[in-house]
């Protein structure tokens, strides 16, 4: 199977990054020699170390006994530094992707709000960031092109990445039938998520839209028949009494009534996409989903674009002049949005997702941080409980679906290395005992002969 053609394992719709809107899932990582993570290479150099550890206890070299521990400290010790390297080269990316995930997500919000003082057309803006999905696919190829040890055209590596869509490939059917559904999910999620800013902070937004991971694993658990876990029903519970407590937080005021409504909306219709996705399509390749995400620009671009056209000559979001546009934000908005789809999809080649969904998590402090001193917010009691409570709820739904056994074996491991303690410290406690007897015994026996040498 060649390098840039294995299929990523496909997992629940409920273990997928929050925020991810396409079931890009596995724990197949591309090799360190084709540009990728350093996934693969921890494992791989785990079974070179052991290779080489085998081979010097094999090895004769050298002269006796310490020739031979020669051979077999030697390779161990490198394998030990290189595995070490390895885990250190992959806890930085992963931190990066994680710091990257939440600068991204919660620059767009805050960038939004700020382009809103100036350019209030909240489709518009959906609509001009989707468009950018069109670069997916060319900046895969870019990247395959660069790392690959084996070369095809554009041509042919469209062509298999079509295979997402079947056996015929991508045909206009496929393409009103399969695409025309995600796009208008995609768009809605993005469109509500950006009208809702217009109404609350964003650090409720954020914070409101982590209630995606707890729709999630109710819909999976509905059509898909996911695993049932208890944990993950008090999370939802959680989701839902945040989402309450924010509200309660604002008075009931239709306002934030409304924007509320929005944002779960929003959270709503990012979940559907995401189920929908594993339940029509399944998993996909890394092409794969770039080919998706780039078909469903092409798709924004060609119909989309009459809603928009639509809400400025029905006055509904109508600008004075094109002039007067705020071009600069709105590719800024359009870069940040791309760059945390992009981390969302692809950034499983470096790090685990439970790593990617922790970033979105820290996107709500950063939110918090940033609207105590642009807007004049208040975090009373009820609001930070309230957001702590989703945030709980969200990382609860991290947990794996054997969580509990994986607790136990721990805390086993635990009990057993503190009896191997306590054992320990008998038998220390024992050995200096019997050693002082010893040589109170020696002493009285030195005492004895020299006075008997004196008479």
């Amino acid at each position: 199977m060649k390098k840039h053609s294995a299929r990523v394992a496909p997992l629940t719709a409920c273990n997928s990054p929050v925020l991810t809107l396409t079931k890009v899932k596995g724990d197949e990582r591309p090799e360190e020699g084709s540009g990728a993570g350093a996934g693969a290479g921890s494992v791989r150099t785990e079974t070179e170390s052991r290779q080489e550890a085998a081979a010097g206890e094999g090895g004769e070299g050298g002269e006796g006994g310490g020739g031979r521990r020669w051979w077999r400290a030697g390779p161990r010790c490198c394998g030990r530094r290189r595995l070490s390297v390895e885990r250190l080269k992959e806890a930085l990316w992963g931190s990066a992707v994680v710091l990257s995930v939440c600068s991204s997500w919660a620059g767009t919000s805050q960038l939004a709000k700020v382009t809103f003082r100036t350019f209030d057309a909240p489709f518009a803006i959906t609509w001009f960031a989707a468009t950018w999905n069109l670069l997916f696919f060319p900046l895969y190829y870019l990247g395959y092109a660069w790392s690959s040890d084996e070369k095809q055209n554009p041509l042919q590596q469209f062509r298999e990445c079509c295979r997402l869509y079947g056996d015929d490939g991508l045909t206009i059917k496929i393409f009103f039938t399969r695409t025309a559904p995600f796009c208008v999910l995609w768009t809605l999620t993005n469109y509500l998520y950006l009208l809702a800013l217009k109404k609350i902070s964003a650090t409720d937004a954020s914070a409101l839209f982590c209630c995606n991971k707890a729709f999630v694993f109710l819909l999976s658990w509905i059509v898909l028949r996911d695993k049932f876990m208890g944990v993950r029903i008090v999370a939802a519970i959680f989701a839902i009494a945040g989402i309450v407590m924010i509200t309660y937080a604002d008075g009931f005021h239709s306002h934030s009534v409304i924007g509320i409504a929005l944002v779960v909306a929003s959270a709503s219709m990012s979940a559907l996409y995401k189920v929908l996705f594993k339940m029509l399509l399944g998993s996909a390749k890394y092409g794969e989903a770039a080919l998706f995400l780039t078909v469903l620009g092409l798709f924004n671009v060609t119909f989309i674009i009459c809603v928009p056209t639509a809400l400025y000559f029905t006055g509904i979001e109508h600008w004075t002049s094109f002039s007067l546009i705020p071009w600069e934000k709105l590719c800024g908005i359009a870069i940040l949005l791309l760059s945390f789809t992009i981390l969302m999809n692809f950034g499983i080649a470096v790090t685990s997702p439970t790593l990617i969904s922790v970033g979105v998590v820290l996107s709500v402090p950063v939110n918090a941080v940033a609207d105590a001193y642009s807007t004049d917010i208040i975090f009373n009691g009820v609001r930070v409980i309230a957001v702590l409570i989703i945030c709980l709820g969200f990382l609860l739904l991290l947990l794996p679906q054997e969580w509990d056994k994986m607790a136990v074996r721990l805390v086993s491991r635990f009990r057993v290395s503190k009896r191997e303690e306590v054992v320990e410290e008998a038998a220390a406690g024992a050995d200096g005992g019997f050693a002082g007897q010893s040589r109170r015994s020696k002493a009285s026996r030195t005492s004895t002969a020299t006075l008997a040498h004196s008479f």
